[in-house]
């Protein structure tokens, strides 16, 4: 069974406390395998029986069980919706800050574009008089990135597999430009597989790499993907969560990526550069 067919398997415990938010337990339940369109139907469509708000963190993360009479799954639901000219924080400032739930859906969509399964599901639906995100709790969470810091050995059972991990997260995260990554939103379930979480203030407008340097190596499936990836795809994917300019943005740092890579692997040669997962 792949990774993304194992994330959708429904169990009754869940490690969420590695995220930040109050864990519970809950009376067994028969695993049960979803389709993608179940998954996502699921959190269109379940009742929402329990709710809990994050000690952590300001974008108002609520930790949801949902239920549909047949299964149990929890949920983030989040609803921040804040659009700001400036934002100043101590020395540093910054324009056109965004943070709204609309992100969380669209790092969904364009992971799944670049066909990446580590970025869970996340559905746009009303809750509470509200437009929310609903994102499909990550389940059997060991810990965060700063567990795994902690950790010994940091890298995990099989360390090549998680040095190529947080390669693609680091692309990832320049494609989304990703200025809130932190090590409470990556989170590591027990077979060592990393979840990307909480994209809310992603997607910003700057078309350059932020960090080019850290971009050592790419997954050469996921740079086939990149090269592959069209505005009519994203437009379909998310348009109804993205602006025209915000996709624009994230082609015109993919037309970055791609050549950063390119230039690298003129200079050090291919094997040096691109990896298989």
């Amino acid at each position: 069974m792949d990774r993304i067919r194992r994330a959708l398997v429904v169990a009754l415990l869940f490690s969420g406390a590695a995220a930040g938010l109050q864990s519970w337990q809950k009376a067994p339940t028969p695993a049960v395998t979803l389709s993608h369109e179940e998954m996502e139907q699921f959190l269109l469509t379940a009742r929402i029986t329990k709710k809990t708000t994050s000690k952590t963190g300001i974008t108002g993360t609520i930790r949801a069980t949902l239920t549909d009479g047949r299964i149990t799954h929890d949920a983030q639901i989040q609803t921040v919706d804040i659009a700001k000219a400036i934002v100043s924080a101590g020395p540093a400032s910054e324009t056109n800050f965004k943070d709204t739930y609309r992100y969380n859906i669209g790092a969904y969509q364009l992971a799944r574009l670049l066909r990446m399964t580590n970025v869970p599901m996340s559905v746009k639906r009303y809750v509470d008089g509200d437009d929310a995100s609903v994102t499909w709790w990550v389940d059997d969470v060991q810990f965060d990135e700063k567990g795994r810091m902690q950790h010994s050995p940091v890298l995990g059972p099989n360390p090549e597999r998680t040095t190529k991990q947080i390669y693609t997260r680091l692309v990832f995260d320049e494609l989304i430009q990703n200025k809130d990554r932190n090590q409470g939103n990556m989170l590591w379930t027990s077979d060592w597989t990393l979840w990307l979480i909480d994209h809310t203030r992603a997607f910003r407008l700057d078309r350059t790499l932020t960090k080019p340097d850290r971009l050592v190596r790419c997954d050469r499936a996921l740079l086939e993907a990149l090269r592959e990836l069209t505005f009519e795809q994203m437009d379909r994917a998310m348009g109804d969560v993205m602006t025209k300019d915000e996709m624009n943005a994230v082609l015109a740092r993919r037309d970055a990526l791609v050549k950063h890579f390119a230039d690298r692997i003129a200079q050090y040669g291919e094997p040096a550069v691109l990896f298989t997962m």
